[in-house]
């Protein structure tokens, strides 16, 4: 059985596009590097920035309300801090965000790009040490590429691996496999994670990624075809280390074993 890794994500600002890295060094007890730093509040949010803290999803941007943002490509320069936004292909907005000027330059294109109401008038706040996930921990997130390839087969249709978000998309022999693998410790690479829950997928991944269109209720096709609504799991870095596309990936025992 082999099981490689495929593809690694990051996505700078939540809910907006990943970045696809060709390594990543993992931390114990943190997330990929950067990935969902920043995030945007709108009108109706309750998050401050003068006290920052882990918050719903409900209070920032995010595609199971937002689609709109599928539209955009993002691109950031941790060094510089420099957030770049495209559109079809053609630089839409910039600037660097983490300095005000910069983040000021980019709420403005992004306010007047998304609709008013409760929902606009987006500012771009960053975290403070951790990240905006859909998680109060910091964890990696897995999707195993043979398990979209069994919901395609269920939803007879294409299935795009995007629409799940993941930091990590694996190769496996088996779909479903990764279920086996919770309050295991898997080895990627050099680095070791413990598999710590499934994750629940809610109506963001009904958006497609290449239209910003919602066309698939994938929830309903879980449940479904499945008897769950589940994709991919959580898992949190115990041991660090420099982790690559192409890397192997093996299926450990139990901390306790």
């Amino acid at each position: 059985m082999t099981i490689s890794v495929a593809d690694i994500c990051r996505y700078p600002v939540k809910g907006m596009t990943a970045e696809v890295l060709v390594r990543v060094v993992l931390t114990p007890g943190e997330g990929l590097p950067h990935d969902r730093r920043f995030a945007l509040v709108h009108a109706a949010s309750q998050y401050d920035p003068a006290r920052p803290e882990w918050m719903p999803k409900q209070h920032f941007l995010n595609l199971m309300r937002d689609e709109k943002l599928a539209q955009l490509e993002v691109e950031f320069d941790d060094e510089s801090g420099m957030l770049t936004i495209s559109r079809a292909g053609k630089r839409v907005a910039g600037g660097n965000i983490t300095e005000r000027m910069g983040r000021t330059l980019v709420n403005q294109f992004l306010g007047a790009f998304m609709p008013p109401g409760s929902r606009g008038n987006p500012r771009i706040v960053e975290t403070a040490g951790s990240s905006f996930s859909d998680c109060a921990d910091d964890f990696v997130s897995i999707v195993n590429l043979a398990s979209v390839n069994d919901i395609e087969r269920v939803a007879r249709e294409a299935v795009d691996p995007r629409r799940f978000r993941a930091n990590l998309y694996i190769h496996c022999d088996e779909a479903w496999q990764e279920r086996d693998w919770i309050d295991r410790e898997i080895a990627v690479g050099s680095a070791r994670l413990r598999v710590v829950a499934p994750i629940e997928r809610c109506a963001a991944t009904t958006v497609n990624p290449a239209t910003a269109e919602r066309d698939l209720n994938l929830p309903l096709i879980l449940e479904r075809g499945f008897g769950h609504v589940e994709t991919g799991v959580y898992a949190e870095v115990v041991e660090g280390a420099t982790v690559s596309a192409g890397d192997k990936v093996a299926v450990l025992g139990r901390p306790s074993d």
